[in-house]
């Protein structure tokens, strides 16, 4: 029988509905690659082996009957763990946390079980999700399927290294400040940090105007599946937007692979990047990509400066929050890079705070302005290659914080904006490039448009590489992950 593991989203629902494959049999694919290859990357903090195999029987009388639940049913599924999941535990990372279910699942989970997904396990995070990389002193350093001794960014590091190595088809992550962006591109999947509202989250966290729940996948068109389930409102989330009037999935499938008519910016260090000359030569060289599908790319920059003094004070605010919601008798289980910066937001003042909520809108204001003269926006994604796991910074960066390494994503989070991920290249040495898609607000279908058109011409992680067989091998000979600092 076929190893479904390997499948698409789009195929495995596709051989559902003619009988040619089933959901069984792609949840225990989906397991049988996690007990493979998950010891060496540490993907997952949970699986949910029992409950994914009753959801994916469940599914197959369905598909057999006729009825299914929606476009994923059937479909492994993962879950960061930083989202209520009803019945398990909601760790988010830290040893602070309660190893006791969780009595609630969140909105974007309650889409997938509406939709029939089998929802195969949780993935890792760092703390709470506080920074580019996955590695926290609960569960231990997150590695790289590509190379394992390297990090494969953050905060939705498992998901992105369980997608890259099969296990499962879909993931659903988080962003704040680019933690599905810098993993998909440093892992060579696909992700999007969709406009703010457009994915419901509940409960609420003391970081409010900054993170989605974001879609995952290896294919452009599944980021567009698994948005028009996720991306439904709920009635928890008081800053969730309307339902879109028609599915992003018809959206991208309509369009193809022409973008006659659209305008893209293309640039390559928003004007004030230090970008590593091999990163920006890969990219610079996939633009003409879109050159090829019939859009006009002119090279320009946005116009604004490096906005992260504002991002650090909304984000070390919120880090105050966190660490003031642990009982004092155990923050010391917490991060201390966590109890760092939530010190450092704790000495801010209320004026700091509006202050830079002023500047966000004003950024915001600015980019809205920039979309009125174009569509699109594309620049890498990360500014260099990865680097060793287990550290929140290159060690040549050592003393700063991982924004030093990320200045492409967190403006984007900063103005509310949809922004994509898509793999445009391989280094010399082997590890994935990936290519950044911004939009203006609420234009997430034109997003996913110019990703699938792009990955369409361009080609994706799963024609570059062996894809399974060559990764596997290097998981195996790699010792299993271990806590780093």
């Amino acid at each position: 029988m076929t190893d479904h593991s390997y499948l698409s989203a789009s195929q495995l629902v596709r051989g559902y509905r003619d009988g040619t494959l089933d959901p069984v049999a792609a949840t225990e694919h989906a397991l049988q690659r996690i007990d493979a290859v998950d010891p060496a990357v540490n993907a997952f903090c949970v699986v949910d082996r029992e409950n994914a195999l009753r959801e994916a029987h469940a599914s197959r009388a369905r598909w057999a009957d006729g009825s299914p639940r929606g476009p994923i049913d059937g479909v492994p599924t993962s879950v960061k763990d930083v989202i209520g999941m009803k019945g398990l535990p909601l760790r988010k990372g830290s040893r602070a946390s309660e190893d006791t279910p969780w009595p609630e699942d969140g909105p974007a989970v309650s889409r997938l079980r509406e939709s029939g997904a089998v929802i195969i396990g949780k993935t890792t995070t760092p703390e709470n999700g506080w920074k580019g990389v996955t590695d926290s002193l609960l569960t231990g350093i997150t590695r790289n399927p590509w190379r394992p001794d390297l990090t494969p960014g953050g905060s939705s590091g498992g998901a992105a290294a369980a997608l890259a190595l099969d296990m499962g088809a879909l993931a659903v992550g988080t962003d704040g400040g680019g933690s599905v962006r810098i993993p998909a591109a440093y892992c060579g999947v696909a992700a999007l940090k969709t406009t703010f509202g457009r994915v419901s989250t509940w409960p609420g966290g003391p970081l409010e105007c900054l993170p989605i729940h974001g879609p995952m996948a290896r294919r452009v068109a599944d980021i567009a599946l698994l948005l028009d389930v996720i991306g439904q409102p709920d009635s928890r989330d008081p800053n969730c937007l309307p339902a879109p009037l028609k599915s992003f999935s018809s959206e991208v499938a309509d369009r193809g692979a022409d973008l006659s008519g659209l305008r893209i910016a293309f640039s390559v260090d928003l004007g004030y990047v230090d970008i590593d000359p091999e990163i920006g030569a890969i990219v610079t060289d996939a633009i003409t990509d879109f050159e090829k599908c019939g859009a006009t790319v002119i090279d320009a920059h946005p116009g604004f400066t490096d906005p992260v003094d504002d991002f650090h004070t909304i984000w070390f605010a919120a880090a105050a929050k966190m660490v003031d919601n642990v009982a004092e008798e155990r923050r010391h289980l917490l991060d201390p890079g966590l109890r760092e910066i939530g010190a450092l937001g704790a000495d801010m003042s209320a004026l700091d705070y509006v202050t830079a909520m002023a500047r966000r809108a004003e950024l915001g204001n600015l980019m809205g302005q920039f979309h009125d003269e174009y569509d699109l926006l594309v620049t890498p994604t990360m500014p260099r290659a990865p680097f060793a796991a287990g550290h929140e910074v290159p060690p040549e960066m050592a003393g700063s914080r991982w924004t030093k390494w990320t200045p492409f994503t967190y403006p984007f989070n900063l103005t509310q904006q949809p922004a994509a991920s898509v793999p445009c290249g391989l280094t010399a040495n082997g590890l994935p490039v990936g290519l950044q898609i911004v939009g203006a607000r609420f234009a997430d279908a034109t997003v996913l448009q110019a990703a699938h058109a792009f990955e369409k011409v361009a080609g994706s992680f799963l024609e570059w590489s062996d894809h399974g067989a060559r990764l596997a091998v290097q998981a195996q000979d790699t010792s299993p992950a271990t806590t780093g600092n």
